[in-house]
């Protein structure tokens, strides 16, 4: 089955939206080839602004109506407390709000970005989209990484080469609970790399409370460089900060 084919024969239906490359492209197709699409963007304290900005965007320019749904994850006790489960309840909470509100607007199918290339396995977050009946067309359709990001330029996606952006939570160590102060620490933390030109990384806090960088070998040079800056405005935040040279991002 193609991606056009998907949208032939569901014409209509919610598109779970995260504005991230998959999900741009999934918008794409379903405003191509779909007849009524709607795109929900769930707003929880797990997701920096910037992604909410750039998925209003890519529904404007696509012409897709968005809903921004708020949702207090941390609300959900087995979210905040972060076991190894936390993905399979967060995903639980924001596709059943998805749902419901979807059900609202009279639509019964719900998709998502998942592609081919994401591993199915027993992962968490995987688990609960299949018990919640969530499809997944990119997945369907044989449509990896790679390909999406081709074709997202080929489109003119702003997304064709936006790197891969994991939630917040991925930040703090399993086991230590997490609360809006350490993900807004990370939030500011990461921003303030970001306007200093640094791109791909992430800012993870250790058990003992500090901050890791990870960030691509091509970029340490410009670390280097601009240490003092880094040092002192992460020290706003974290009692400490490392460099981890054994950079591995989800």
């Amino acid at each position: 089955m193609t991606l056009q084919e998907f949208f032939q024969e569901n014409p209509r239906g919610a598109l779970a939206f995260s504005g991230g490359v998959d999900s741009a492209y999934l918008l794409y197709a379903a405003a191509s080839w779909g007849q009524d699409w709607r795109a929900y963007y769930v707003k929880s304290p797990f997701q920096p602004d910037f992604e909410w900005q750039d998925a209003l965007r890519l529904a404007e320019e696509q012409g897709v109506p968005m809903t921004t749904l708020p949702v207090d994850v941390l609300e959900e006790l087995l979210v905040a407390e972060n076991s190894p489960e936390r993905c399979y309840y967060c995903k639980k909470a924001i596709f059943r709000r998805i749902m419901e509100e979807a059900g609202k607007d009279g639509y019964s199918l719900l998709i998502d970005g998942t592609n081919a290339s994401d591993d199915a396995g027993d992962r968490p977050g995987m688990r609960a989209l299949r018990e919640l009946s969530v499809r997944s067309p990119l997945r369907e359709c044989g449509l990896s990484k790679d390909a999406i990001r081709r074709l997202s330029k080929e489109a003119g996606l702003f997304t064709w080469d936006k790197p891969a952006y994991a939630c917040l939570a991925t930040r703090i160590p399993t086991g230590i609970s997490i609360t809006k102060e350490l993900l807004r620490r990370t939030e500011e933390g990461e921003d303030f790399l970001f306007s200093l030109g640094f791109s791909d990384f992430r800012v993870r806090m250790t058990p003992e409370g500090g901050a890791k960088l990870q960030l691509p070998a091509g970029q340490l040079p410009k670390l280097l460089k601009e240490r003092q800056k880094v040092l002192c405005k992460l020290k706003e935040y974290y009692p400490s900060v490392v460099l981890d040279l054994e950079v591995r991002h989800e």
